[in-house]
């Protein structure tokens, strides 16, 4: 009689047990599941399975968990966590099931065994198979500061979350933010998520506003993502939170979330528009000191702001200050058009709704209340205002600026025999501003006044006082700002006695064409030599013959020698290597004492080696401390007389030179006390190598047409990479006409897409147009939003292909995409601009008008909007102002927007100022003016028409040399001049003394020859 047909598996081929692919790692308090099936099995589709772990405590002892047929399976320390579900199995199907554990705890750690009980006629094949599970801590932190937000419709909103990692293992992370549209709703709608690789993927209702630009999420720095919104809808009210997301790779090469962080609820109310106004103003700092910059912002509360025409006006102490008409057009009071002509003062509309008044240098006249007014008029120009509001007051104090600056003065060497070094410290702290240090002497002997030593300015010039600037006398002194408030004089020989006495230190500080000064002194006591019995001099004695004898050399190590040798110079990053030290010597060594010890110097050299590690003859390690990641990778070993050391998972850290040094003592008998002999080995250099790159990034070129206004983007594509790699992106225009002109670069996203936006895209207004944005693994794109003309030219991505090896992020290499160009489609009406090319020049110091005037009038129902533009020679033509079509100003190159101010007196006057001229001002520059049409909807603007101006062509002379400047200039004439007066007055005293001496010496003669006559007549009285 036949015997019964079995049922039948899946397979009738050799019992096969497979289990979840390990080492696997998962973090405290996590729910985890491991899978196994088993295939080749003959018996009933529905297999049984038994779960047992190997504790790392007793690797040998089997501890049965839970299984699916037998209920008293479980040992006792799982009993309670099976009966309550905290363990249990989940069948996927017949032969295939999944082991849960709800909340994975420390303990849970070890070895675990999937086992099939036998239901095969016979044993053949495989019945368990074990993997690897490790608990690590859960370090995966996400906050978000709670906040209550109420915004109407068409508002930009801001919200920032901070996420942070310490987890030892490779890890990703993937940041999103989730919209609750009801606080009680328990399914949350995803807005924006940058996932693990790095690709942002919006949610369901916000794929057209991200495509759009509207909804952005950026990372700034290394743990804050920022989500942006620039028009929030009313469907956006409700509660906003932060998802991050912690994965890691599994064996499998499948990624696994370990952990999930939320954020607390930010609730925002979102009104719809209406026609009410407010103002509301602000400062950066409202008490500030003489010489800050004072700024000011202005921000009108108005629905539809865009579409409506406002007025504003800058007021101090209830006195108008400035005002910025409806277009943009700046009109200062008559006393206070000087500053800002010379650039003190700035006032423009940096948006629809937000005005800027600021003032750099703030003197004490800027004290008081500032107020700011807004009127809404029907029309540009119309003299009577629909509705005014003032805003309230803010209260500027400005303070004279005063110093906090003091000093002390010391020394180390107080007392030192002629001959000796003299160190003096001068500590400066509290100053905020450049010093000046000078340094004196005052002599003990000699009360009178001061001998200057040395002088330091500002600036870091450095002069020696007349009687310390012979070198050979008193050697090369040294003047050094050890920091930014220590300044440390040397003087490297002492003569004698006579330089002894007070040191002092002047020092100056210097803000605003104002001054400070603080002295402070020490007291210093030079010695002579003496005798040859001064107790100095056998010390110095002692000091040379102790040096001598630490020189000896002990002939007993001759014949001591060490050859380092390593199979591979050449290693790859993760691989390992060892290095031989082959001692040989004129004796036995295994009969002495040796120690072996282990020296390293990095790639590129330091000068020096570290000592890695030394092995005593005692048989102890002690690794050295300049380099401890070699204690944990590094294994030692000895064979006869060689040493060898092996290091596993080479990094970048490893590169460089390697040497030996072995030392051998005479006996064996402690104290081991100097060794005998001391040799070095060659050294030996390890170079590491990164993996060959298989980057290719698609080389088409391409082109891409849209119209002012419109957002577009330029796509970068990857052809072929290695698995794993992620990248960086470096994104560069060549602007048109110039094609031999260096390329500009717009932004960088790095392998963990932090933005870096080049010098000439760095502006807010730039920043918040250009984005790089990843749409799958493979693709990228520069988004650019209400592109303008000035942006036409070619686009093309560098792309660095950057790796994951042992210890860091490694860039492998790199490629450039082919280009595309950026064409915009003209209108085909033009405006009448002059096209004229003009010549100016202008002085150094002085301004300079250039006119962009247009002819002819515009439709009544259109906004003007105009660039200006600036060319130097072989170099691309950039954008310096932009007057936006609602009057907004933008300066996309913020180092000139003090010098730069357009006028603009009557509507179609576009000319620039360019104030304080310098010679990097040369160049060729041009305007062009766009005309702007708001469409039927009342929120979008078309680009009607546009026109550019001819050129002008700026030159730049020096400032005029008066005759004052010329005397200033030149030493020899001015001290000619100064000294002159003093010559001449000097000679002219000569002359008045020979005169004088003369005349008296002339009256003398006359009185002696008149006493004479006198006496000769009285004899000749007395003869008669």
């Amino acid at each position: 009689m036949p015997r019964p047909t079995a049922v039948l598996g899946l397979s009738t081929g050799q019992r096969v047990v497979t289990v979840q692919k390990g080492p696997l790692y998962r973090v405290r308090g996590s729910h985890i599941t491991l899978w196994c099936k088993v295939s080749g099995y003959q018996g009933p589709a529905e297999q049984n399975f038994q779960w047992s772990i190997y504790l790392p405590s007793a690797p040998g002892r089997e501890v049965q968990i839970v299984s699916t047929v037998d209920p008293s399976f479980p040992y006792a320390i799982y009993t309670q966590r099976v009966r309550s579900r905290g363990i249990y199995v989940e069948r996927v199907q017949g032969d295939a099931v999944l082991l849960h554990i709800t909340e994975l705890q420390d303990r849970d750690a070890g070895e675990y065994e999937c086992h099939t009980p036998n239901t095969d006629e016979r044993y053949f094949g495989s019945y368990s198979a074990k993997t690897n599970l490790s608990v690590i801590a859960d370090t995966l932190s996400a906050s978000m500061a709670p906040q209550v937000l109420t915004h109407t419709e068409g508002d930009a909103v801001e919200l920032t979350c901070k996420v942070s990692k310490s987890t030892a293992q490779h890890t990703h992370l993937s940041v999103g933010w989730y919209h609750l549209q009801e606080a009680g709703d328990r399914r949350a709608e995803e807005v924006l998520t940058l996932s693990k690789d790095f690709v942002l993927r919006p949610g369901p209702s916000y794929v057209q506003r991200f495509l759009a630009g509207d909804v952005r999420l950026n990372k700034v720095g290394n743990t804050t993502y920022k989500l942006s919104i620039g028009g929030v809808e009313l469907s956006d009210r409700g509660q906003l939170y932060c998802e991050a997301a912690e994965w890691i790779e599994d064996p499998d090469e499948t990624w696994k979330d370990i952990s999930r962080k939320q954020t607390g609820r930010t609730s925002l109310a979102v009104m719809s528009q209406g026609r009410d106004l407010s103002m509301d103003i602000t400062a950066t700092e409202s008490s500030l000191s003489e010489g800050d910059t004072l700024q000011l912002n202005c921000t009108v509360g108005a629905q539809k702001s865009s579409s409506r025409h406002f007025q504003v006006l800058w007021l101090l102490n209830g006195m108008e200050v400035a005002r910025v008409e409806p277009h943009g057009i700046l009109i200062w009071q008559e006393e206070y058009e000087e500053r800002a002509k010379l650039g003190h003062l700035q006032a423009f509309k940096q948006s629809s709704t937000v005005y800027v008044l600021t003032i750099y240098e703030v003197g004490l006249k800027d004290n008081g209340t500032y107020h700011c007014s807004v009127s809404e008029v029907k029309t540009p120009g119309d003299i009577h205002s629909i509705q005014t509001k003032l805003s309230s007051g803010i209260q500027v104090n400005v303070k004279p600026i005063e110093s906090h600056m003091h000093l002390s003065v010391s020394t180390s060497t107080p007392q030192v025999m002629a001959g000796d070094a003299l160190v003096l410290l001068c500590e400066v702290q509290g100053a905020t501003s450049p010093v000046s240090v000078q340094w004196w002497h005052l002599p003990p002997q000699h009360p009178g006044p001061r001998v200057l030593v040395a002088t330091m300015e500002r600036d870091g010039t450095l002069s020696l006082g007349d009687a310390y600037r012979d070198s050979g006398t008193r050697g090369s002194l040294r003047l050094e700002k050890a920091s930014s408030g220590a300044f440390t004089l040397v003087i490297p020989n002492t003569l004698d006695e006579g330089d002894s006495g007070r040191y002092g230190c002047k020092v100056t500080e210097w803000s605003r064409g104002q001054s400070w000064t603080e002295e402070g002194e020490t007291a210093v006591t030079v010695s002579s030599m003496g005798e040859l019995g001064h107790p100095y001099f056998w010390a110095f004695k002692l000091v040379m013959l102790e040096a001598r004898l630490e020189k000896r050399v002990d002939t007993c190590g001759l014949g001591l020698h060490a050859t380092l040798t390593s199979r591979i110079a050449t290693v790859r990053y993760g691989q390992s290597f060892e290095l031989v030290c082959q001692v040989s010597a004129s004796y036995t060594l295994e009969e002495v004492p040796a120690s072996v010890g282990w020296l390293f110097q990095p790639s590129p050299p330091t000068g020096h080696y570290h000592e890695l590690v030394r092995v005593f003859p005692s048989g102890t390690v002690a690794w050295g401390a300049a380099q401890p990641r070699f204690q944990g990778k590094a294994q030692l070993t000895k064979a006869a007389t060689s040493f060898r050391l092996h290091i596993r998972n080479a990094a970048a850290a490893d590169e460089g030179t390697y040497q030996c040094e072995v030392e051998v003592w005479r006996k064996n008998t402690l104290p081991l006390g100097r060794p005998a002999a001391t040799t070095r080995s060659n050294a030996v250099g390890i170079k590491l190598v990164l993996p060959e790159s298989k980057l290719r990034v698609a080389m088409k070129e391409s082109s891409v047409e849209t119209v002012s206004g419109a957002n577009t983007a330029i796509e970068c594509r990857i052809m072929f990479a290695q698995n794993n790699s992620q990248f960086a992106i470096t994104w560069y225009l060549l602007p048109p006409p110039l094609a031999d002109a260096p390329p500009l670069q717009i932004l960088r996203a790095d392998y963990s897409s932090i933005l870096e936006y080049g010098a000439e895209f760095s502006s807010p207004a730039q920043k918040s147009r250009f984005l790089s944005q990843r749409v799958s693994s493979n693709v990228f794109w520069l988004r650019i939003l209400s592109a303008n003309p000035g942006d036409q030219g070619r686009y093309y991505c560098v792309v660095e292909e950057w790796l994951w090896l042992v210890d860091g992020w490694y860039k492998l290499g790199e490629g450039a995409s082919g280009s595309t160009m950026l064409e915009f489609k003209l209108p085909g009406r033009e405006l009448q601009l002059e096209k004229t090319n003009h010549s100016v020049s202008a002085r150094e110091g002085e301004e300079v008008t250039l006119h962009c005037l247009l002819q002819g009038a515009h439709l009544p129902t259109t906004h003007l909007s105009a660039t200006w533009f600036r060319g130097e020679e072989s170099r691309h033509v950039r954008p310096l102002l932009t007057l936006r079509h609602d009057g907004a100003i933008e300066y996309p190159m913020e180092s000139l927007a003090r010098r730069l101010h357009l006028r603009r007196p009557t509507t179609g006057d576009f000319s620039l100022t360019l104030r304080s001229v310098e010679e990097s001002d040369a160049g060729v520059y041009h305007c062009q003016v766009q005309e702007w049409q708001q469409q039927s909807k009342g929120t979008e603007w078309a680009l009607q028409a546009l026109a550019r101006s001819g050129y002008t062509r700026l030159t730049t002379t020096p400032p005029e040399s008066t005759v004052l400047s010329r005397i200033c200039s030149s030493p020899p004439l001015l001290n000619f001049i100064l000294y002159l007066p003093l010559v001449l007055i000097l000679l002219l005293a000569l002359v008045v003394f020979c005169l004088y001496f003369k005349f008296r010496k002339s009256k003398k003669g006359n009185v002696t020859g008149d006493q004479l006559m006198e006496l000769q007549g009285a004899g000749g009285v007395k003869k008669t």
